[in-house]
């Protein structure tokens, strides 16, 4: 056990240092969407996972981290359905959102080798999707020693074969308890049912077939409609009338926080969080008076509104439409003759709030100001034209090769060059045996499907999968051969032409005017952004291996060095 005085950070270096590289880790996973299933129950994983330690003696580390583990222990609540489709590709390198904090920061801390292994109860506790499957395979595939209480798996083909069909069955059970849903939700529109929260003025009781007047609120609601369309009261009117009447928005638990996230997840029951009812604002009211579930309308399908068959309409649409006419007539908005051509217009954003720097002259000059969010700490709300076209134009300037890079890029066009080179090729040639041996299991599987169908070794789903899986390994590899089928020589070359037009691009751009050093601007970068003094770049993709270019690090030995050409974000301060 830590002590208690100790802190996160004095914990972290603790780990950081090799302390708990010899004990292993014990994760549960609680799916939200499997209430009664006891392999969804933390207590029950526990207890098999401790077990499993005790049987092969291994030592389970004493370690205590707020928001990740108790006693070595991670409990970890995760529907087994939802997963982050998105993907972010850069140099090479494809990512993906991790919806599961702690065991982002397993998987973190078992590949740097802080923890010898950790302990499953079994594969669908670890993995519902193919994403979080690969990191557990290469985890493996490192050293690091992963266990399941209810499953081992041998280091053979037939332990690879077992793996795969349990990742394949866990994946196919989250797929189809993602189809159930949508299912659900899919046929209850259809025949007009709620498939959401009633709004205020009608009651929730766990049920989407009736959902039935509020007799406290429903009364006032219906008042709302009628006053507002006589013209008399405006929204910040009925808001402060209904206050008056002990009208009250229904009760509701306040957003938790990232700590109480993490922190409620290490017993199966919730920290409760007390509701609170708040009084009505203009905002609440004018959400009322636009919401058609009070003319017994609900969202179908399609996303239109639909006749309800769940709860019936608490105003005519007479009154609704009146009221909706209303709204329209009092609704404003700015709107201008003329469009203000200024320069830089929408490119440059606080770096921490994201707001956009609007531009406006002033004395003859042109200066851009940022309303920021509230509680935004960055203290530049405002600059001038020639003070940020300057600092653009320093990185502008910087864009191009020195002489000393040129020299250094000359010395080692016949040696570095040479050897990435040799290595690109060798990198195709593997490319193309992994191709050949692809090509060779899919001839297989196409030419034996019967017979594996009828030994039961696959079944149709299986093959299914199978086949899909080894068609899109065979596309990947086509891709990055393309990709890869470009001379580095006359990359190199590319980029020091490039360097030289970027050379007369500066030369222009410290005497153009306003509107062209613009065009330059939108031309070189994506993203602009600034905080305090610091502009922050995102360079096009095309300007990239120049943003950030060449950096030296010892990669042949001695003291020879390597040429690496990244390209990422840079600020100038």
């Amino acid at each position: 056990m830590n002590t208690k005085n100790q802190t996160i950070e004095e914990i972290i270096r603790e780990i950081e240092s090799g302390k708990f590289r010899d004990d292993y880790l014990i994760y549960d996973r609680k799916s939200t969407d499997e209430p009664n299933n006891q392999k969804n129950s933390l207590k029950y994983q526990k207890s098999e996972n401790v077990h499993l330690a005790f049987r092969e003696k291994l030592p389970i580390a004493k370690l205590t981290l707020g928001g990740f583990c108790t006693d070595g222990i991670i409990s970890e609540r995760h529907s087994a359905f939802k997963e982050n489709f998105a993907l972010t590709f850069n140099k090479g390198m494809v990512q993906y959102q991790i919806e599961r904090p702690k065991f982002y920061r397993l998987a973190e801390w078992l590949s740097k080798g802080y923890f010898k292994g950790v302990i499953f109860l079994c594969w669908d506790r670890a993995s519902r999707n193919q994403g979080d499957e690969t990191i557990i395979r290469k985890l493996i595939k490192t050293g690091v020693d992963i266990r399941f209480a209810l499953t081992s798996y041998d280091k053979s083909s037939s332990g690879e074969l077992h793996m795969d069909i349990d990742g394949m069955f866990a994946e196919h059970h989250s797929r189809v308890t993602r189809e159930k849903v949508s299912l659900t939700i899919k046929n209850s529109r259809a025949r007009g049912l709620v498939t959401h929260k009633a709004p205020v003025g009608y009651l929730n009781e766990g049920t989407m077939e009736h959902k039935p007047f509020d007799p406290v609120r429903a009364p006032i609601i219906k008042k709302f409609f009628g006053m507002y369309a006589s013209g008399d009261w405006s929204l910040i009117d009925l808001a402060r009338w209904a206050t008056e009447q002990g009208f009250m928005m229904p009760p509701a638990r306040r957003r938790r926080t990232k700590d109480e996230m993490l922190a409620d997840e290490e017993n199966d029951e919730r920290i409760e969080i007390e509701k609170v009812s708040h009084p009505p604002t203009a905002n609440n009211i004018h959400m009322i008076l636009t919401n058609q579930f009070y003319i017994g309308k609900t969202i179908g399908n399609d996303g239109v509104y639909v006749d309800s068959t769940s709860h019936k309409a608490l105003v005519d649409d007479g009154l609704f439409n009146q009221v909706q006419e209303l709204l329209h007539k009092r609704n404003k908005s700015a709107h201008y003759d003329q469009y203000l051509n200024h320069p830089l217009r929408g490119l440059i954003h606080c770096a921490l709030c994201k707001r956009v720097y609007t531009p406006y002259p002033k004395k003859g000059h042109m200066y851009y100001g940022a309303r920021c969010s509230r509680g935004c700490p960055n203290p530049t709300k405002s600059f001038n034209f020639d003070y940020i076209t300057g600092k653009i134009g320093k990185f502008i300037e910087n864009l191009s090769f020195t002489d000393e890079e040129l020299e250094i890029i000359d010395a080692r066009m016949g040696t570095d060059i040479a050897l990435l080179e040799a290595k690109r090729l060798s990198k195709l040639d593997d490319g193309e045996r992994r191709k050949k041996k692809i090509r060779e299991d899919l001839a297989y599987l196409n030419a034996n499907r019967l017979t594996l169908l009828k030994s039961g070794a696959y079944t149709p789903e299986m093959i299914v999968a199978e086949d899909t899986k080894l068609n899109f390994q065979l596309t990947k590899l086509c891709d990055e051969e393309q990709v890869s089928d470009i001379s580095i020589r006359e990359t190199v070359k590319e980029a020091i032409k490039l360097s030289e037009l970027t050379k007369r691009v500066y030369l222009y751009y410290e005497n153009a005017l306003p509107h062209e050093k613009e065009e330059i601007i939108k031309a070189i970068f994506s993203e602009l952004t600034l905080n305090e003094d610091t502009l922050e770049y995102q360079c096009k993709k095309g300007f990239q291996p120049l943003s950030h270019r060449f950096i030296h690090i010892s990669a042949l030995g001695g003291n020879r060095t390597s040429i690496i050409s990244l390209g990422v974000r840079c600020s100038i301060h």
